[in-house]
């Protein structure tokens, strides 16, 4: 087990990482949503001309 530790350090390191940065994104997301921000970055207010989402999340 010791032996398997130390060839796959860094592979464990890495993926340990990539995890957590996956669950801060995750919660972000959901933080942002239960605030009522849309994936424009703001509240909407129904003004999202400019928005690449417009006429999608309405």
């Amino acid at each position: 087990m010791l032996e398997f530790l130390s060839a796959h350090a860094v592979d464990l390191a890495v993926g340990a990482v990539v995890i957590a940065l996956a669950v801060l994104a995750t919660v972000k997301i959901v933080r942002d949503k239960k605030r009522g921000k849309n994936s424009c970055g703001g509240s909407c207010g129904g003004g999202c001309e400019g928005c690449p989402m417009h006429g999608k999340c309405h």
